[in-house]
């Protein structure tokens, strides 16, 4: 498993090294956004620690390119605290933030949590079956059933938002984002539109689980679901 720290201070960069190497992953650096997707394209990373602040490209910019092809999972780093800060990282793509100064046995924490998920999540059986919290989701049938094996009807835009959410979990959707992926044209309506297809959504998988919040909304931000555990 390899780690690419990507800071333009190289004095974290080697700090990080030490702790992250002494988990067993191997590890790549990188100084500047450019140098940072540039490794990216050229090697196999498994996680990317991505400062906000680097030359050449920001950290923000190289989230939003590396999500528009990947889900790899992507801890920021930033000195700025202000909460629209983390909300503009998270919204980009970011799987989770720490802001400096910090512990490095917090960063390698969470970048274990985060390599954890990604080795579980997203996982589809032979069946073509995505399993994630209490559903079942059968994309070439578009078809959702919990794991009791009660069937849930959702519409089309419905069952696009689910598998969306489903298939990047803990990542945050804006509702324009949302809106682009699952309708497939520019969003140029309001939030609101989505926002009553996640209603009806939530009202449909609460009715057939027993009252499981499985959609979640990040105030501010969007829309997104979190991956608690994995059923065989």
């Amino acid at each position: 498993m390899r780690v690419l720290i990507a800071d333009d201070d190289k004095e974290i960069c080697d700090l990080l090294e030490i702790y992250i190497k002494n988990e067993g992953f191997e590890v790549e650096k990188a100084y500047n956004g450019q140098e940072t997707l540039e490794k990216l394209h050229e090697q196999e990373i498994d996680c990317l620690i991505l400062d906000v602040m680097m030359p050449k490209k920001t950290g923000l910019e190289v989230v939003k390119e590396v999500r528009e092809e990947s889900q790899l999972p992507i801890l920021m780093l930033s000195a700025k605290t202000a909460d629209v800060d983390k909300i503009r990282g998270l919204a980009n793509g970011a799987d989770d933030y720490v802001v400096k100064p910090f512990n490095p046995l917090e960063v390698v924490a969470r970048v274990k949590s985060l390599m954890r998920r990604s080795s579980y999540t997203n996982r589809e059986s032979e069946a073509g079956e995505l399993e994630i919290g209490p559903l079942v989701i059968r994309k070439e049938q578009h078809q959702v059933e919990t794991v009791e094996g009660s069937l849930i009807q959702l519409t089309a835009l419905e069952f696009g938002i689910l598998f969306l959410l489903a298939s990047n979990p803990n990542r945050v959707f804006s509702a324009d984002e949302i809106f682009e992926r699952v309708w497939k044209q520019e969003s140029l309506v309001p939030a609101k539109t989505v926002m009553v297809h996640v209603s009806h959504l939530r009202d449909k998988i609460e009715k057939a689980t027993g009252g499981e919040n499985v959609v979640k909304t990040v105030w501010g931000v969007g829309y997104k679901i979190e991956e608690k555990q994995s059923f065989d």
